[in-house]
């Protein structure tokens, strides 16, 4: 499929933006990385060769017996008998991390919260859980959370907001009032009492926040369809036979969706931020799940170890200033404003980088 020049120009300004252009591939690279969490920390090996057969713990249970233990139980891998068991006539290829979030050090020199060591990069939380294989699987659960969250908030809205503006009148008027009574209510108590009354999961709380985040979107797409349902090119397909349906999606849409696209990174700050702040309240995600903002909340009951909280804040900082200077390159690659040579010059030398490049053509 050929890119066609408006694709090109909108590609070019979006690298122009050097500062987004590089944070998306350092979040893109951050992003991926967590996907791979089980490979990078994990409390289970990654291969094992006993008795020249080879198992896969990161995948599925073993028991001891496999190994040449005692128990039927599933294999506690990190047991010094286990260890030396395997070692005596195979090997064992642990990950990066030796723990799972959920993984309990029992050796701790002194009482939890520990104090990073070479052991715990960054400490351990209050129940003596590695704070770096929680900040893992926490990122990883976080941006997910967030990329679900604003993917089903923007098609509600996309539709709600393409419905009004199309049709308008009546449709438009009483539409608008719900949104306004809808906006109004007070969304950060609601959650706290249906999380209250319900144990939440992250289905669970994805839809709670749902109810109340689609209409981010909905003021922009109605916008842009009130603007454009008027146009000539709209009037035409209307007098050649066109179903309303294949209007708004062939022939209106589109053109909202730039401004939809815009604001995109920024629902998605606010998604994470909004489970960030729940989990930190205590009504996000269950007791014992990988979470940034429950990591704070110890930061907060644990003065005495301050590198709970700093750890999460500047993992929470530098994945949402990622995440804003990446909008800010989107907003430029779409903004029809914007010219390559503004981008890379400032709007000041603007002209003179034009008559440059003339006179160099020339």
């Amino acid at each position: 499929m050929p890119v066609t020049p408006l694709t090109r120009r909108r590609l070019y300004n979006f690298r122009a933006n050097r500062r987004g252009f590089w944070s998306f591939w350092l979040f893109l690279a951050l992003f991926i990385g967590s996907l791979f969490a089980e490979f990078i920390a994990n409390d289970r090996p990654l291969l094992i060769s006993y008795e020249n057969q080879y198992f896969y713990p990161v995948f599925r249970d073993y028991p001891e017996t496999a190994f040449g233990g005692e128990f039927e139980t599933n294999t506690d891998y990190r047991d010094p008998y286990v260890q030396q068991i395997i070692n005596e006539k195979g090997w064992i290829v642990w990950a990066p991390v030796r723990y799972s979030y959920r993984t309990i050090n029992y050796n701790l020199p002194v009482p939890a919260p520990a104090p990073p060591s070479a052991e715990n990069l960054l400490g351990t939380d209050d129940q003596g859980r590695d704070v770096v294989a929680r900040l893992i699987y926490g990122f990883r659960i976080s941006v997910l959370f967030g990329l679900v969250l604003t993917l089903f908030s923007s098609i509600v809205g996309v539709i709600a907001g393409a419905v009004q503006g199309y049709f308008g009148g009546w449709t438009d008027l009483l539409f608008q009032r719900f949104i306004e009574i809808w906006q109004g209510l007070p969304t950060l108590f609601l959650l706290i009492i249906l999380s209250s009354v319900v144990t939440p999961n992250f289905w669970w709380l994805l839809g709670l926040l749902l109810l109340f985040s689609w209409t981010s979107l909905v003021h922009v797409v109605r916008a842009e369809f009130l603007r454009a349902r008027n146009f000539d090119y709209v009037r035409a397909a209307k007098a050649l036979g066109a179903t309303d349906a294949t209007i708004m999606v062939r022939h209106v849409l589109p053109n909202a969706m730039v401004a939809t696209l815009t604001f995109l990174p920024f629902i998605l700050n606010g998604s994470i931020t909004t489970l960030t702040a729940l989990d930190f309240l205590g009504f996000g995600l269950p007791p014992g799940s990988p979470s940034l903002g429950e990591l704070l909340a110890q930061g907060k009951a644990n003065l005495q170890a301050p590198w709970l909280g700093l750890t999460a804040f500047f993992v929470l900082a530098i994945m949402l200033s990622l995440l804003i200077f990446i909008g800010e390159a989107v907003r430029d690659a779409f903004d029809p404003r914007k010219t390559i040579a503004q981008l890379a010059t400032g709007p000041a030398e603007a002209p003179a980088a034009k008559a440059a490049e003339r006179k160099a053509a020339e």
